[in-house]
């Protein structure tokens, strides 16, 4: 999932490490999320937002992805 992470942490001058201790989670996780490797659950993307004063809509771009949702996985589409 396209997201403005990055962006949105460097602007409040934090290190990923810096914002996975305010949120909870380590550097690794925050890296993942800003290359794009993980998507984070809807609790974790709003404990993100909420750092940054934010909508989960205004970090995290949902666009059509050629990645396949989760649904689209579990039902075997194509």
């Amino acid at each position: 999932m396209k997201n403005r992470l990055k962006e949105f942490r460097e602007k409040f001058g934090l290190t990923q490490q810096q914002l996975g201790e305010i949120i909870g989670v380590s550097r690794q996780a925050i890296n993942s999320i800003e290359t794009e490797k993980y998507e984070p659950s809807i609790w974790l993307a709003y404990d993100i937002s909420k750092v940054f004063h934010k909508s989960i809509e205004d970090i995290f771009l949902f666009e059509e992805s050629e990645r396949k949702s989760r649904a689209q996985q579990s039902r075997g589409v194509v």
